[in-house]
């Protein structure tokens, strides 16, 4: 019997696996914290992962 399981997602080859980051706009607020925006990867959509290529059943190479 074969698995028929999803094979596990690839890490992204853009962000290597660190799809989100926050970078510091520079400066603090009045209230002293740190100004940050997020930014995410747009090859995997901030995921850190992409789906293999999906191989058809009885596809011939």
């Amino acid at each position: 019997m074969t698995d028929r399981s999803a094979p596990p997602p690839l890490i992204c080859s853009s962000c290597d696996g660190f799809a989100s980051v926050a970078i510091t706009l520079g400066g603090r607020d009045r209230h002293g914290h740190l100004r940050t925006i997020t930014a995410h990867c747009p090859a995997c959509n901030g995921l850190g992962a992409i789906r293999p290529p999906r191989t058809r059943e009885g596809a011939h190479a």
